[in-house]
């Protein structure tokens, strides 16, 4: 049997899509949950790591090495963000925390309000389309130490998937800024797509396929 994986995040969406993009790239793998396969609930580990570092690299290392280090275990972790080139690039690794300035204290800053905000702020600058963008994610996979003492390891695993924003939403499935996210050469969005599609063209699918040799090694597959 492999050694068990753990992924080091709280975020459901992406805690589905790398599930399925495991048993999609090692079906070799039976990842059964809380024997192959871990997400932080199971082993009742809570931590709210502060992602303010100044790459995707730095804020993926911050997950993994902190959820390593309390757990023990392999674990993959990685950051994203959507990167509109009208925008300069943003909002880039601010993608999550996307807000428009006068959202009310205390209201929850939801999926539909950042997409709303982004759309608003290419509207005001007036920007002439296609919008060009590109998701970017860095997989960071972290080994726990070989012996007391020694340094937990780390690798960096990137992918990149370009595309364009549109003005209107489509599509019912993915999250945060999918059904903004136009694939031209599919003409669909990355919320139209299916879950198998989108595990074959998305970022996050691309960083966790570079990653597979890494992967297998620490896996002893």
């Amino acid at each position: 049997m492999p050694l068990p994986l753990l992924i080091g995040s709280n975020n459901p969406g992406k805690l589905s899509e790398i599930h399925d993009l495991l048993t999609d790239l090692l079906p070799q793998v039976h990842w059964q949950r809380g024997e192959t396969l871990f997400l932080p609930q199971d082993l009742g580990l809570d931590l709210d790591v502060v992602e303010d570092g100044d790459t995707y690299a730095e804020n993926a290392a911050r997950k993994a090495l902190a959820f390593c280090q309390q757990s023990a275990m392999i674990t993959l972790a990685d950051d994203s963000g959507l990167e509109v080139a009208a925008l300069g690039g943003a909002p880039g690794l601010h993608s999550a925390r996307f807000a428009p300035p006068d959202l009310p204290a205390g209201q929850p800053l939801t999926s539909p309000i950042r997409r709303a905000y982004l759309l608003q702020r290419l509207a005001e600058l007036s920007a002439p389309r296609p919008w060009a963008a590109r998701f970017v994610c860095t997989v960071a996979l972290a080994l726990p130490p070989a012996h007391p003492g020694a340094d937990i390891a780390l690798s960096y695993h990137v992918g990149c998937c370009p595309g364009e924003i549109i003005p209107e939403e489509r599509g019912e499935g993915g999250f945060g800024y999918d059904p903004i996210f136009l694939l031209p050469e599919e003409g669909l969005t990355m919320a139209e797509i299916s879950a198998a599609r989108k595990n074959q063209l998305s970022h996050r699918a691309l960083a966790v396929r570079a990653a597979l040799p890494a992967l297998r090694t620490a896996l002893g597959l």
